[in-house]
Order: structure tokens, then C-alpha cells, then sequence
């Protein structure tokens, strides 16, 4: 079985438009939004896993790197999954207090680029659309790999800067650049975008995420996260991909040493 084999099967036009829908609701209604996120999210890593392994995920550890206030804990837990949340952001770890309260899995404040986990200690390591909020994110992903077991999986999403979500909540206007987006964001609003360029959002091509990912000698799968399987091949195609991926998921698997 291929490693996208069993997530194919769910990445129809339908769920695409599904998602496009609710990311409306991201800033009036954040648990709306993150809670249809975090099940298509458990959806994906499950199959991921399942394509890849012998044994089942129920029992397993996954670590969300950026997991913020906790959305995705309930619905990893629903599904089998040992939770552990990472946030460095004390903010973002109280945005949403009664959702860790009512929820369970564990939370840990701590940085992506520097895990507070042995080497390949957990089985998944998950970051999801947080490698474009740090200045250095192959660090980050050195980082899951190193914490991910022989066999386990790191699955890194990012946002595509040059994707028409590249700008976050500035919307296309970041085409004009990162620099002058926010300037004309804080100008209209009295106020800089949560995702500040330059502070807490980067410009991240795909080009150089699956450069990074091959030169690891892991990477085992690449793929439009939002996308429907008939249009998965925009990965391959250089150019191109920058400005339609939008979501682009890096796939690795720490090799297995011989014994």
C-alpha cells in the first residue's frame, strides 16, 4: 500500500469545498473552524499511520508541535491517540482554557525548536500550519524528526507563502509583499495582523520545504493537504506549486537501522 493510499480516498472535491467553507468562520467562531480542522487532521494522520504501519494508532503517542489552546486534543483522543500538546505562546495556551479543561491529553509550554522530548521517543510528531510562523523552519523540522521513533512519522503542514492564504488574515494584498501587506493591514485596522510578516509569519516556498525534506533522506510522501486527489500532481510541478499547493504536507519516516 502506498503511504496516501487510504487518505486519497477522503480528498474529494466535496471535502475540499467543505473546509473552504468553514475557514470562514475561523475568527467569529474559532471552535466552529478548529474543530472541523482538527477531525479532517485525525483523519489524515490516522491513515498516514495506518498506510505505514503494522500496528494500530489507538494506544500511540502523538505530539502536536503549535497545538495552541487545544482544539485538536478531543478528536486525537476520540481516536485512539496518547495527546500532547507543545505551545510557546502562554497566550495561546489560555485563549481557550475551558477547552484543555473539558478536553483531555497533556499540554506542554515549550518551543518547536527545541522539544522538550528524548530522541525518538514518540511516534508522531505533528506540526500543522506552524512552520510559517517561525524564522526557522527546518530547525522545527530537524526537531520532529529527531524526537520521532525509528518507523514513527513527522508530518509537517505548512502554509505556501505565495498561495493565495500565504497573507493569513492580510489576504492577497501580501502579493504586494510581506513588508507593505502588514504596513496597509495596520494602516486599515489601527492595528498589526495577529500574523505580523517578518515577527510571527514567513515567507515559506515549497520548493524549499521538500528540498529540505529529501535532503533528510525521510521523506516518504508530499501532497496538497486541502486539495482533491486529482490535483495532487500541482506538487510536482516547479513554478506552478507556489501558487497553487496553498497547503503543502511533508510525509517522513526516520529510517529503521538494521539490526
Amino acid at each position: 500500500m502506498a503511504v496516501t493510499d487510504l487518505f486519497a480516498r477522503r480528498a474529494t472535491l466535496g471535502r475540499s469545498t467543505r473546509l473552504l467553507g468553514e475557514f470562514r468562520y475561523e475568527q467569529s467562531d474559532p471552535a466552529r473552524f478548529y474543530g472541523a480542522l482538527a477531525t479532517d487532521t485525525v483523519d489524515m494522520v490516522t491513515d498516514l499511520w495506518q498506510a505505514t504501519q503494522i500496528a494500530a494508532a489507538a494506544g500511540r503517542t502523538v505530539v502536536d508541535v503549535g497545538g495552541g489552546p487545544g482544539y485538536f486534543a478531543a478528536a486525537f483522543t476520540r481516536a485512539g491517540w496518547n495527546y500532547v500538546g507543545v505551545e510557546p505562546d502562554p497566550s495561546e495556551m489560555h485563549a481557550a482554557e475551558h477547552v484543555r479543561q473539558a478536553g483531555p491529553g497533556a499540554f506542554v509550554r515549550a518551543s518547536g525548536m527545541a522539544l522538550p522530548f528524548a530522541d525518538g521517543s514518540v511516534d508522531v510528531c505533528l506540526s500543522s500550519n506552524v512552520a510559517e510562523h517561525v524564522p526557522h523552519p527546518w530547525q522545527l523540522g530537524a526537531e520532529m524528526l529527531r524526537v520521532t521513533r525509528p518507523g514513527g512519522l513527522a508530518i509537517m503542514s505548512y502554509t505556501v507563502w505565495l498561495g493565495p492564504f500565504g497573507g493569513h488574515e492580510m489576504g492577497l494584498t501580501h502579493y504586494l509583499g510581506g513588508a507593505r501587506a502588514a504596513a496597509r493591514y495596520t494602516r486599515k485596522h489601527g492595528r498589526p495582523p495577529k500574523n505580523n510578516y517578518g515577527s510571527s509569519l514567513f515567507a515559506v516556498s515549497a520548493s524549499a520545504g521538500l528540498n529540505w525534506a529529501a535532503g533528510t533522506g525521510a521523506l516518504i510522501a508530499a501532497f496538497p493537504r486541502y486539495h482533491p486527489r486529482w490535483a495532487w500532481w500541482l506538487t510536482d510541478v516547479p513554478g506552478v506549486r507556489e501558487f497553487l499547493v496553498s497547503n503543502l504536507v511533508l510525509v517522513l519516516r526516520p529510517p529503521i537501522p538494521p539490526k
